[in-house]
């Protein structure tokens, strides 16, 4: 369990971030075409999940902007922009923004991801959400980087997660 805040206001995460070394988690979550996809689909890509609340918020929007800029530079890497967004509605978004280096991924058929990787906003506004997190793997999915953004509103540390790539 870990407390972040939102605006101020304590806000309990349940479970643990992955931490650097490990292997990551397995997963399933929904891309945009509704097909279920796990780590596996991204074979010897290393991959940078921005976990968010939704895009339908400022912050969540801006970090999926930053995250698709710096992919564009990144060898053999994926960016999967993880959030509770309907695959449609996330697809939308990043049509409509011109985003087209990162990967929508969908956890509204698979709340499990929530507890497997530490990331259910457990009370608060935003119960059942994903706290704003970044997680770097390494091709083999060993965990390089995570963060656990202390301030839901605050953005990620970019350049810690871009430094693990390199």
């Amino acid at each position: 369990m870990a407390t972040i805040t939102l605006r101020g206001n304590p806000t309990r995460v349940d479970g643990t971030l992955p931490a650097r070394g490990a292997a990551a988690p397995a997963l399933c979550l929904t891309d945009a075409k509704l097909a279920e996809v796990g780590l596996d689909a991204y074979p010897g890509q290393r991959k940078v999940l921005n976990i968010v609340p939704s895009l339908d918020t400022p912050t969540c929007a801006q970090s999926t902007r930053h995250f698709n800029a710096d992919a564009a530079a990144l060898r053999d890497t994926v960016v999967l922009v993880v959030s509770a967004d309907l695959p449609f509605g996330a697809s939308r978004f990043c049509s409509v923004e011109g985003l087209d280096k990162v990967v929508t991924l969908s956890t509204f058929r698979h709340p499990e991801f929530l507890d497997d990787w530490g990331v259910r906003i457990a009370d608060g506004p935003l119960r059942g959400l994903t706290a704003r997190a970044v997680v770097v793997l390494d091709a083999d999915n060993r965990v390089l980087h995570s963060e656990l953004v202390p301030e839901i509103a605050q953005e990620p540390d970019y350049a810690a997660a871009l430094a693990a790539l390199r």
